[in-house]
């Protein structure tokens, strides 16, 4: 049988132009960038053409896109550099963030470096726009707020434009992970006051293992990993090279085909949606009170039965893959912090599809014929 991936938002497959415009850097332009030959120099371009095509696409100037291994990497040098360079002595975040910032703010909480506090959330998981303003407000110290544009597992969606006017309005540092939105939304970073985000290309058909930090030209940072010269200095260690050819390759796509696998995803989300409302009984979703939500995520909660208690697993053993939150516990229910967090933990059981352009109906009739077997 052949296995249906609806676990997008975990990672999403490889995209062919994609693999094609990465396989000359794997074979015939092998040269390392930092060397002034010719093989080097051809290398050299390839990283300075894709960074130019990432800033063009993100609105964004070249020197303010630096390469790196991913989103949690990304993530953890905007966390230390705000505490490091530029004066951050408190950290504004939620508790339904990922991991690679919640672990990462908690760690320089232990070493006495920072305070922290979570903004409040409401029911369905949206910031609460006016405690976050208030908390900004009676802090003597300056802040880092560090949000995330989409949850990775409810879909909620962070309004960057108001939250970037309020740190502007305190002098506050914003960093956002936008690992799940870059490639999937249209994103003008001219037109937001913010000063880091993150992204991974492997959310959007790009290869795993490259992401980019977005750093405003408007601060200065100390690198995060030492050792070399690249990255303008940045960032020490030979350039993955095809990985980041496959990045700006895999964003140009997903850019220049955005209203289209829009308008399809959100297709293919919302037949899933009404086809386990018909089948399933006292089913229910996880989305946002006003549909702002991610349109790749459906977060749906199956009224727990000890049927339901195995489900993950025996959709598994069917061929179909999906989660249960957070790629970490993709396969295995170990609870969610984010399900837990806003109380929706209890009374059901959460799976997560998530979608791809390549997804189809059929797939979904498949997925919801075997639920109806299994619950």
């Amino acid at each position: 049988m052949t296995r249906i991936y609806l676990d997008n938002a975990a990672t999403t497959p490889l995209d062919p132009a994609v693999l094609e415009a990465m396989l000359p850097y794997m074979s015939t332009h092998f040269g390392n960038p930092s060397s002034i030959y010719s093989y080097g120099r051809e290398t050299r371009l390839a990283i300075e053409n894709a960074r130019k095509l990432v800033a063009r696409i993100l609105h964004a100037k070249p020197g303010e896109i630096f390469f790196t291994s991913g989103g949690t990497e990304s993530n953890n040098t905007a966390i230390l550099a705000s505490i490091r360079d530029l004066g951050c002595k408190h950290i504004i975040t939620s508790s339904i963030e990922h991991h690679a910032v919640l672990h990462t703010v908690e760690h320089y909480k232990q070493q006495n470096l920072v305070s922290t506090s979570l903004v409040s959330l409401l029911p369905d998981g949206e910031v609460d726009y006016e405690n976050l303003e208030l908390q900004l407000a009676r802090q003597q110290q300056r802040c880092l707020v560090t949000l995330m544009h989409a949850n990775n597992e409810i879909g909620v969606l962070l309004d960057l434009q108001k939250v970037g006017t309020l740190c502007k309005k305190y002098d506050a540092i914003f960093h956002s992970d936008c690992v799940q939105t870059v490639g999937h939304y249209p994103i003008d970073l001219s037109a937001v006051h913010i000063h880091f985000i993150s992204a991974a290309a492997h959310k959007f058909h790009g290869p795993k293992g490259v992401g980019i930090l977005y750093v405003s030209d408007s601060i200065t940072i100390q690198p995060y990993i030492f050792g070399g010269g690249q990255e303008r200095n940045m960032r020490a260690g030979t350039e993955n090279v095809y990985g980041i050819v496959g990045f700006a390759k895999a964003l140009e796509i997903a850019t220049a085909n955005y209203e289209k696998d829009c308008a399809y995803i959100k297709e293919v989300r919302l037949y899933m949606k009404q086809q386990l409302q018909k089948a399933i009984p006292n089913i229910s979703f996880n989305d946002a009170l006003d549909g702002n939500s991610l349109y790749t995520v459906l977060s749906t909660c199956f009224p727990k039965t000890e049927k339901s208690e195995m489900l993950l697993f025996s959709l598994d053993m069917n061929n179909i893959c999906v989660s249960g939150g957070s790629a970490c516990s993709s396969g295995a229910s170990i609870g969610s912090h984010v399900l837990e967090a806003l109380n929706k933990s209890e009374d059901c059981m959460t799976v997560r599809f998530s979608f791809s352009k390549y997804n189809t109906k059929e797939e979904v009739d498949k997925v919801v014929d075997t639920l109806k077997d299994l619950i």
